[in-house]
């Protein structure tokens, strides 16, 4: 008879370097982890060091409350932890570590030293440990706080080294994770230096503004508008970009919660959702949001690197993320200002084969810093410093992205290096789309029986007389959707539809926003699906396939507070059609009804598709142009 497989009890060495997996992934694990410890000791100031990718050295400093010489070798066993007593303690938990993993895990793939002192000790203590195995516990002289010296990463698990990238992508993850971390705590100070050369220095002055204008530059800093928005039981303070300097990637989307980056597919859902209007398609935005809320309404202890939370109610979330940020951007007059750059011609690059390549860099400006300083860690040739204490010094120690062309521009043309990027305007600014200002408009004309031209103050007002039309028509059919004014036209024979289960079930808990939608629909038995009724506004868009792409809008997660995406879809491109269309002759008396329609819109800013309704020029721009200014 074959023997049945033993079962094997695993040593201590072999437990820590599986348990080590999980939470130290690469390098970037490490510096997280520490970091989170350096954050929960208090700390107003946190200076980290990295060479080769962090793979030779991890150093982590920080002036916090230390760790008791008779603590220090507890801090390194598995599940020990200050922050923890019971399991009732992981339903509100306010630290950013808690699992006691970190130290334990880290130590078990690498050679590491604790320098610690508290504020009440004479002397600091020197700690040595390698692959888990305690090396020494000394007494020495050490400032108050501590300090942890990783060395040789994953040197027992050379396995584990294969998979990792080159030291400067490494370097740039450990940099993203500092810099995510700088966002979440502007009242610390951090410090990043990477092979020697400093790359963040932030101030810990408690200004948001100032860390970004630090980490991201001048351009992106000056087109932000502030949110600090409270609700029953949450609040959201941060800030959100302009739709101007909207990105073609979604990282840029960065939420905490309670201090801790997180993803999160709700808060990226309700900031999209909120910037869709005034957003072109397939470009996302740029958004910093902190949400405070009770610790037993967030369950963080559901992934290993903590980078992802459950809610207990993800509606109210997903609700309150798309408040905020609709109120931030309903608050701000999003016209966009745009400046004449001068023209220079460029001959096209050449590639592989004398095949000309293209000659318009469309990398994402981030894309541009991040290549740099790649670029910087292969080569070894730094360039400019990129420590800074604050806006004032950090001034001119980014290097400025080339924005792409202007459309005005000609094709083939390139604008000068390093321009001003196109601005929006701010609330505290003269508001074109007022009631107050309409008798101050001088209406000049039609322009290519396309574009009207206003003056208004100090600047030229452009309007598309197309984009304007068809963000009207759609906004008054999405207000009779919110207002519930749509009625509903009888068809016959009605349409029938098969649901599954999920469907089925989905589909009766949302009957409500149906009906408010002018469908009548009814549950035929056996998940068949009988609707009697569409919307009579939408009839010629309410079909048999509408219908079932609303239904496969439906999901678990997504409030149905706003329309379905699907739905504003089918609108916006009714609203198109319906739209007056360049190359239009419009009357002045037609022009001014269509602004005074603009003038009741939330967003007269953007079409449904995203393009701009209105832009503007200021006459200091045109008297540049003239040489009028030098």
């Amino acid at each position: 008879m074959k023997r049945s497989s033993m079962i094997n009890i695993l040593n201590r060495e072999t437990i820590d370097k599986i348990a080590a997996g999980e939470v130290v992934e690469r390098p970037e694990s490490v510096v997280k982890e520490l970091l989170e410890n350096a954050i929960d000791s208090g700390a107003n100031s946190v200076s980290v060091e990295i060479r080769e990718g962090g793979l030779s050295l991890i150093r982590v400093t920080d002036n916090g409350c230390g760790i008791e010489k008779e603590d220090i070798p507890l801090a390194f066993l598995r599940h020990a932890t200050s922050k923890l007593a019971s399991a009732s303690d992981l339903l509100h938990i306010r630290t950013m570590g808690f699992r006691g993993e970190a130290l334990a895990s880290i130590s078990g793939v690498s050679e590491v030293e604790m320098i610690t002192k508290t504020k009440t000790s004479m002397f600091g203590c020197r700690y040595r440990i390698n692959g888990g195995q305690e090396q020494e516990l000394t007494e020495i002289g050490a400032p108050e706080g501590t300090t942890v010296i990783v060395r040789n990463l994953f040197y027992n698990v050379p396995a584990r080294k294969k998979f990792l990238k080159s030291p400067a992508t490494e370097g740039a993850r450990i940099a993203d994770i500092v810099e995510k971390t700088a966002l979440s705590h502007p009242g610390i100070s951090f410090r990043l230096s990477i092979d020697g050369r400093n790359r963040l220095h932030t101030a810990g002055n408690g200004r948001l503004s100032d860390v970004v204008y630090t980490i991201y530059g001048r351009e992106v800093t000056s087109e932000l508008l502030p949110i600090d928005w409270k609700g029953p039981g949450i609040s959201i303070t941060g800030l959100i970009g302009k739709p101007v300097i909207a990105r073609a990637k979604r990282e840029f989307e960065i939420a905490f919660i309670n201090g801790r980056y997180i993803r999160s597919h709700i808060i990226e859902g309700a900031v999209e959702d909120a910037f869709r209007p005034y957003m072109m398609l397939h470009r996302f935005p740029f958004a910093l949001l902190q949400l405070t809320t009770d610790p037993e309404q967030v369950d963080v202890n559901v992934h290993p690197k903590k980078l992802e939370v459950r809610f207990s109610d993800t509606n109210a979330v997903y609700r309150s993320v798309y408040q905020a940020v609709t109120e931030a951007l309903q608050a701000a007059e999003l016209i966009t200002s745009v400046k004449l750059e001068e023209e220079k011609p460029a001959a096209p690059s050449r590639g592989v084969g004398d095949i000309p390549v293209a000659q318009e860099d469309r990398t994402e400006p981030f894309e541009v810093k991040r290549s740099q300083e790649a670029a910087e860690a292969v080569s070894g040739v730094p360039k400019q410093s990129l420590q800074a204490s604050g806006p004032a010094e950090a001034e001119d120690t980014y290097i400025r992205p080339v924005y792409g062309r202007p459309d005005f521009l000609k094709k083939g043309s390139r604008i000068a290096e390093e321009p001003e990027p196109p601005r929006q305007e701010h609330l505290f600014e003269d508001r074109f789309l007022s009631p107050s200002s309409v008798p101050s408009f001088r209406m000049i004309g039609q322009l290519f029986e396309t574009y009207w031209l206003i003056e208004f103050s100090d600047k030229l007002y452009i309007i598309d007389q197309h984009a304007a039309h068809e963000k009207v028509n759609y906004e008054r059919t999405m207000r009779a959707l919110r207002e519930k004014t749509l009625t509903s036209q009888n068809i016959f024979p009605p349409i029938r539809l098969k649901l599954r289960p999920q469907e089925a079930e989905l589909v009766l808990r949302n009957l409500p926003l149906f009906q408010e939608l002018g469908y009548e629909m009814e549950d035929n038995g056996d998940r068949e699906l009988l609707v009697r009724a569409v919307p009579a506004d939408l009839y010629s868009i309410a079909t048999k396939e509408l219908l079932t792409e609303l239904l496969d809008g439906l999901s678990e997660d997504r409030s149905l507070q706003a329309a379905p995406d699907i739905l504003r879809d089918r609108i916006a491109s009714m609203s198109c059609k319906a739209a007056v269309k360049g190359n239009h002759y419009l009357s002045q008396a037609e022009m001014e009804a269509l602004i005074g329609e603009l003038l009741t819109l939330e967003n007269p800013y953007a079409c449904p598709h995203g393009r701009p309704t209105i832009i503007s020029m200021s006459r200091y721009e045109l008297d540049k142009k003239f040489k009028r200014i030098l």
